[in-house]
């Protein structure tokens, strides 16, 4: 996703033979996107990492469902009032909102995942609001924390291993996949150097070598069904691996915030892109300097796109009522914007400490019930007041 790597022991060339020290085969894996034609990754195990047995799945997060259609409106889901999904992380997952490029949802783990999972359906992106932990696959160890951004590439064998502290996750399953926005790559793929962030600020997995924990259970998720399989042997006796598709964390605060004479659209704050969804990071920053600018997000239609903000923590400058967990919802064709006496209230600002996940998304998204369990009633009326309500 941002460059080649090499770690361990790999072939001279692709599809020669890699032996051990007593002559054995290592055997080749390619993990692919796009069929052969995008990004790989080639890993080289003791033994086949073929060999399944067919087996019940006894592990898996809730697929989301469809509420009953209710009436266009500003939506407000208050998800710290969502009851602690607890468990492994594979189970945790509650979807919230979500459409056929994405899923919404949020968890609450609180053990360690008992088995490995694949994701078949799509790329996993999770935001850690709280808590941290390791995530754990063939190609090493990759610690994350609070205020990380974790990335885990379609079908990675792999399991999730959060600290015993609490836990919450932002979940985003990208069902069309999930990378860097186009714009800012050079025509060679390397992050330009007036991008937001630098190759840098991604960590990346550490590789030790062949392990073996003593799992043998996966379990892979296709077309929004669990399906499970015992190993033969360890999944973890990679000896060394090479290429592009890998896991990834990356720390919202190591986004660097653009600033202008007047307000910037959402665009320049673009951190992931997934099919149909751009993925913001708003951070603290300095605002607007024109000596007339209005700081605050001036009133706008989405025409294109529905809107989803996840607040995090700091002063939101535009919305009352919204605090750490808050997800709000502003669906295309209805103008919505700052609440009454937020943008008077702006002018004059100089910096902001807000700290947020945004999610533009192309095609409509659907609440789940999980989602109407924990909706403000009153959040559609909430934007009428007068200039000084706030």
């Amino acid at each position: 996703m941002i460059e080649r790597l090499c770690r361990g022991e790999v072939a001279r060339k692709h599809h020669l033979a890699l032996r051990g020290p007593k002559g054995e085969l290592r055997y080749e894996e390619c993990l692919t996107r796009a069929g052969f034609e995008g990004p790989y990754t080639i890993l080289y195990h003791e033994r086949p990492p073929q060999a399944q047995h067919l087996a019940r799945a006894r592990h898996g997060f809730r697929i989301p469902e469809a509420a009953p259609p209710r009436p266009l409106a500003k939506r407000h889901y208050r998800t710290q009032d969502l009851p602690p999904s607890g468990g492994a992380p594979l189970d945790a997952r509650v979807p919230l909102l979500h459409n056929g490029d994405l899923v919404i949802g949020l968890a609450t783990p609180a053990a360690p995942d008992p088995v490995y999972f694949a994701n078949g359906d799509g790329d996993d992106l999770l935001f850690v609001e709280e808590g941290g932990g390791l995530l754990r696959s063939p190609l090493g160890d990759l610690r994350f924390d609070e205020g990380d951004y974790l990335y885990v590439p379609r079908g990675l064998l792999h399991r999730l291993l959060p600290d015993p502290v609490p836990q919450r996750w932002l979940t985003l399953e990208c069902l069309g996949g999930a990378g860097l926005p186009r714009q800012w790559r050079n025509e060679v793929g390397q992050l330009r150097m007036d991008a937001p962030y630098c190759e840098r600020d991604f960590r990346v997995p550490t590789f030790e070598g062949p392990r073996d924990e003593g799992l043998r259970e996966l379990v892979v998720k296709r077309q929004g069904a669990f399906h499970g399989f015992v190993l033969e042997s360890s999944p973890l006796d990679v000896v060394g691996w090479d290429g592009a598709v890998y896991p990834l964390a990356f720390p919202i605060l190591a986004f660097q915030a653009r600033a202008g004479l007047v307000h910037l659209p959402p665009t320049w704050h673009g951190t992931f892109a997934a099919r149909g969804a751009l993925i913001c990071s708003f951070v603290p920053r300095v605002l607007d300097f024109h000596r007339e600018a209005v700081p605050c997000p001036y009133p706008h239609a989405n025409v294109d796109v529905d809107e989803v903000l996840f607040y995090v923590r700091g002063e939101f400058t535009s919305r009352r009522g919204v605090g750490p967990g808050s997800l709000s919802h502003h669906p295309a064709g209805l103008a919505h914007g700052p609440h009454p006496g937020a943008y008077e209230a702006s002018l004059g600002m100089r910096s902001t400490e807000e700290l947020a996940v945004m999610v533009d998304a192309y095609a409509p998204l659907v609440p789940t019930p999980a989602a109407l369990g924990v909706e403000d009633p009153g959040y559609q009326e909430s934007f009428f007041g007068p200039p000084g309500a706030l």
